[in-house]
């Protein structure tokens, strides 16, 4: 029997490889947004302690300290929302990878399920070929053994 050779195969084997590069951009997005997520906890943690800490603190030590966690919260708070910019920046760069990732799967299933069907179709070509041989072998068979 000859082997199955399917004309599609190189277009599945793009998209698999295209749905790869596309899972790997998405892995390396949520990392980055899980980064900055984290990066974000964390000056935010650092700004509620600082406002703990200060609370702790009698009024003239407090007074001093309070003038300069306001100056550092300024700067601290627009780097907050400078992050949380970021972070919906990449929250929508990560749906629409999703969303890209999907359609790509999509599409490489349906072609998956083509080369399946294609080949059980020429699975089926070929027992019947080989069925067919056999039928006329045995039919010469038959004749050359009647006229004997």
């Amino acid at each position: 029997m000859k082997q199955f050779v399917w004309r599609l195969q190189r277009v599945l084997d793009i998209r698999k490889k295209e749905e790869k590069k596309k899972r790997t951009e998405l892995i390396q997005l949520t990392e980055k947004l899980a980064a900055t997520r984290s990066e974000l906890l964390i000056k935010k943690n650092i700004l509620e302690e600082i406002i703990h800490n200060l609370c702790k603190e009698n009024k003239k030590q407090r007074i001093a300290k309070q003038e300069l966690f306001l100056t550092y919260s300024k700067t601290n708070n627009e780097y907050i929302k400078k992050l949380n910019k970021i972070i919906c920046e990449l929250e929508l760069q990560q749906k629409e990878k999703i969303d890209e990732l999907l359609r790509i799967k999509k599409i490489k299933e349906g072609l998956e399920r083509l080369r399946a069907d294609a080949k059980a179709q020429y699975i089926k070509e070929q027992e019947k070929y080989e069925q067919k041989e056999l039928d006329e072998g045995a039919n010469i068979s038959f004749a050359l053994n009647a006229h004997n």
